[in-house]
């Protein structure tokens, strides 16, 4: 984990020569430096660094990743596979506490793992500006790494509340696919990160279905008489098309798959 941290903060002091060939505004474009920035609309100014990229299986992907720093292949690849570990293993828990059939998650549920690295550059006037706006991840689990450094914010009964801190260990968000599958049993962690006069980095790994995975309620956990489903059925790569636009707008990035009693009945 410090290992992950320290070769991550690493990627963003490279030379500018080093970091252009992972620059990219292709969307499609996987591996690189990504930006949300859009000046002209954006309400908050966003005060990040982002890069990303696709990291299971390792072996298909890890020679597209940068060779300088020149331990950054060797640590994020075996660190991608033991977050992997650890993310599956949670999966399985829930999965048992839900009652769904074991292994439920397995396979094209989680078929796909993406790592992302944030660095936030201290900030000469923090409240000006926001790290990340208030979102849901749109995935399945989320598990960050956030190192020693405050700024995460988790919104409960409306208010934002620091999530501090623990040395050698992880905070682990339920995703709005998961809120999803469990009919809403779980509960998708809306947060933000908030800048700080002290820089900042943060190692993000997120388990997600492929592309064209079906989600919907898991058929055991509803019945239309005393549990209907609140959610309608739709491809992962539709969903990821909705709440990019629902998030940019400003709207709740659920309400498009949302069943309301009258289209029930």
């Amino acid at each position: 984990m410090k290992d992950a941290l320290i070769v991550g903060k690493e990627v963003f002091e490279l030379p500018e020569k080093d970091k252009e060939k992972f620059y990219s505004v292709d969307p499609k474009q996987n591996c690189g430096f990504k930006t949300s920035i859009d000046y002209n609309n954006e309400k908050v100014h966003y005060w990040r660094d982002n890069f990303r990229h696709p990291c299971h299986p390792v072996e298909d992907h890890i020679h597209r990743w940068p060779s300088n720093p020149p331990r950054y292949r060797e640590v994020f690849g075996r660190y991608s596979i033991e977050v992997r570990k650890l993310g599956l293993q949670i999966l399985d828990l829930i999965c048992e506490g839900l009652g769904l059939e074991s292994g439920y998650f397995r396979e094209g549920l989680s078929q796909n793992q993406l790592m992302s690295i944030n660095h936030y550059p201290a900030c000469p006037d923090p409240s000006l500006v926001l790290g990340l706006p208030k979102h849901g991840d749109p995935f399945l689990l989320t598990l960050l790494n956030q190192g020693e450094v405050s700024g995460l914010q988790v919104l409960k009964d409306q208010q934002w509340l620091s999530v501090e801190p623990l040395p050698n260990a992880f905070v682990v968000n339920i995703n709005h696919l998961l809120q999803i599958i469990s009919n809403g049993k779980l509960k998708s962690a809306d947060h933000r990160v908030v800048a700080s006069s002290v820089e900042r980095t943060t190692v993000v790994s997120f388990i997600q279905p492929g592309i064209d995975s079906c989600i919907e309620p898991a058929k055991s956990l509803v019945n239309e008489s005393s549990n209907p489903p609140l959610y309608k059925s739709f491809t992962f790569s539709d969903f990821m098309t909705t709440y990019t636009t629902a998030l940019f707008e400003g709207k709740d990035e659920l309400e498009h798959y949302m069943i309301i009693p009258s289209q029930a009945s």
